[in-house]
């Protein structure tokens, strides 16, 4: 019986934790993902959970270099590179709205 064994990477990534209301969102554009919790911990810690879950569902499918090459990201000696966040800012836009 031919057994697999899986090989593993260190990758990071950048997040973002955003305050929406009461919930806290965990976000990476890397990989498009993100989670929510009732605080800041529970929000990191359900990201790294979904960021797990994410990586072993593309494994287990077949199709992790398909999503991540779709993603933006590179195969570099036989490692994965996600795209780098260059600048994150905020901008100020004029936003149309309708007065009645």
């Amino acid at each position: 019986m031919n057994k697999k064994t899986r090989a593993y990477f260190q990758v990071s990534l950048p997040v973002s934790i955003l305050r929406e209301g009461e919930a806290f969102v965990a976000y990476t554009p890397a990989l498009d993902l993100s989670t929510s919790g009732k605080s800041l911990d529970e929000a990191r810690t359900r990201f790294n959970e979904v960021v797990g879950i994410f990586f072993e569902e593309l494994v287990s499918k077949g199709t992790l270099e398909t999503v991540l090459s779709n993603l933006g990201w590179q195969s570099v000696r036989k490692e994965w590179v996600p795209p780098q966040v260059i600048m994150h800012q905020t901008e100020v836009f004029n936003m149309p709205v309708c007065v009645a």
